[in-house]
């Protein structure tokens, strides 16, 4: 999917848990953008649920035309020995590409 905009607002979406469990890999898309992501925002972390749970700290996506915020949240891996990688926007050219995160 190629998206090309003008400055527009961002939308900050919480999670009111901070708890998910994963147990698939989501769904991979291609999401490129004319404007630069907005700074990260600061989060509190709450207490650890349990100690297998891992911090996903918050990211912006792009939707509905739009940066949106995605809050951190503890999370339970699908396996003891995944990893997160987090997601992130990378600089191609004069437009910006989004890197789904994902347990590895």
């Amino acid at each position: 999917m190629v998206t090309t905009t003008t400055a527009t607002p961002a939308v900050v979406v919480a999670n009111p848990a901070y708890v998910t469990t994963s147990t698939a890999t989501p769904a991979v898309s291609t999401i490129i953008v004319t404007q630069a992501p907005p700074a990260m925002q600061q989060e509190v972390v709450l207490a650890q649920p349990s100690s297998q749970h891992v911090w996903v700290a918050g990211y912006w996506t792009w939707r509905n035309e739009r940066y949106e915020w995605m809050a951190g949240h503890w999370e339970l891996p699908p396996n003891s020995g995944s990893v997160w990688v987090t997601p992130r926007w990378e600089r191609e050219g004069n437009a910006y590409k989004f890197y789904e995160g994902y347990w590895k």
